[in-house]
């Protein structure tokens, strides 16, 4: 018999500090994270806040489609996420987050786009951003290399 799984936690902590000018450093779990934390010079090229945001946004896809692997029997290869985060400046805010998710499968197409129904319906990030500001995308599907038929993925809006 499966065990059931361990239910996730609903309580989420970090630490992050900077000092005055310089990049800063969060800890997540047993990450580090540098952060570009400063104003007004040359980017760090370290994450800043959207950058985190947007990349909050794709690990909630990605670990939503591993979910359907469990629940669903989703079987995939590999997958692969874009996210554009738009931003205005007056008032600040996000407008927009758009996203691209390409997933390597020979589930048939009314499979992926009951996954891409369950990432929207189920994702907390999704549906935290999804009350402020539009959220839209789509998932393309590719088959396997040894998997039946081949040809261009199929998109899904």
């Amino acid at each position: 018999m499966k065990a059931a799984p361990a239910r996730p936690p609903t309580d989420y902590s970090i630490t992050a500090h900077a000092d005055a000018g310089a990049p800063g450093v969060a800890r997540a779990g047993s990450a580090s994270i540098e952060l570009d934390t400063t104003w007004g010079g040359t980017p760090t090229g370290q994450p800043g806040p959207a950058d985190l945001l947007a990349t909050a946004f794709a690990a909630c896809l990605l670990k939503n489609l591993a979910r359907t692997r469990d629940l669903l029997g989703f079987q995939y290869e590999d997958a692969q996420v874009e996210v554009t985060a738009h931003r205005q400046d007056a008032p600040p805010r996000f407008t927009e987050i758009r996203y691209t998710l390409r997933v390597t499968t020979d589930e048939p197409r009314r499979r992926v786009d009951l996954v891409h129904m369950n990432l929207r319906k189920y994702g907390t990030v999704y549906n935290t951003l999804a009350e402020v500001c539009e959220v839209n995308g789509e998932i393309l599907s590719s088959p396997t290399a040894d998997g039946p038929g081949a040809g261009p993925p199929h998109p899904q809006i």
